[in-house]
């Protein structure tokens, strides 16, 4: 398989890392786009060391300027756009205030369609690409107070489908996938912040909720996302994949 340089948004932590380590170990060129400077620059310090080819951008996924001018610097083709910056957010209708439906906006949705479309005019001329959109169960289930969430998730959703069907005949897959809870520092984060002295109790309890007994890994995201991206998967677009664990489905 040939080299492919590899875009990926919110890559300093999380599921975010881990994708960008399985492209890196797997011999691609990974650009690492973080809000986070001082993460994303000593994370890439850290996979430069282990010999990989990996590289850091800061920037603002919402601020459309800033993704132009660092889209613009990136040399080359990008055969492939991994959107995964997000933020999350807890609480109801009633709960939800304006600044945080912004918030969550900008950063989930805003910053989706800011680096895909710094992108893929380059895309088109270069022959082809790929798309990941990171979206998530809460995009089809309803899960509770999650609000703001779910509307940014089921907007990344459908935001898929339709660069699917714009760019099929420009050869460019656009796919998202959909994960259940993952166990990442920010679920810890979390669960330390909102019941404290009760961290393992209610890690168990979050880990229940999924038929097949656990939360996900980092790790397993990554390995969808680069199958998603590879060779292998040349005939799929414009579908949402599950890393759910059964949560979507299988549900008593």
């Amino acid at each position: 398989m040939n080299k492919k340089n590899v875009l990926v948004t919110g890559g300093a932590s999380g599921i975010g890392l881990a994708i960008v380590r399985r492209f890196a170990q797997e011999g691609d060129n990974v650009i690492i786009l973080d809000y986070n400077q001082a993460s994303g620059e000593a994370v890439a310090q850290e996979l430069q060391a282990d010999g990989l080819a990996v590289s850091f951008f800061q920037a603002d996924v919402s601020n459309q300027s800033q993704i132009n001018e660092v889209v613009g610097r990136i040399t080359g083709n990008i055969d492939v756009l991994i959107n995964n910056a997000g933020v999350s957010h807890v609480g109801n209708l009633e709960q939800t205030v304006e600044s945080e439906l912004d918030r969550l906006y900008n950063v989930n949705i805003k910053g989706v369609y800011n680096c895909s479309q710094a992108v893929i005019g380059r895309m088109k001329e270069q022959g082809g690409g790929v798309i990941i959109n990171m979206a998530s169960v809460a995009a089809t289930v309803g899960i509770p107070e999650r609000f703001a969430y779910s509307m940014t998730k089921g907007a990344v959703r459908t935001m898929t489908l339709s660069m699917a069907r714009d760019y099929v005949e420009h050869k460019i897959r656009v796919n998202a996938i959909s994960p259940a809870r993952v166990h990442t520092p920010f679920v810890d984060g979390y669960i330390a912040k909102i019941y404290p002295g009760r961290e393992q109790e209610m890690f168990d309890k979050l880990a229940a909720t999924q038929p097949i007994g656990r939360m996900g890994e980092p790790e397993e995201v990554a390995n969808m996302a680069y199958f998603l991206a590879s060779d292998q998967a040349e005939f799929l677009t414009g579908a949402d994949y599950l890393v759910d664990g059964g949560f979507s489905h299988l549900k008593i």
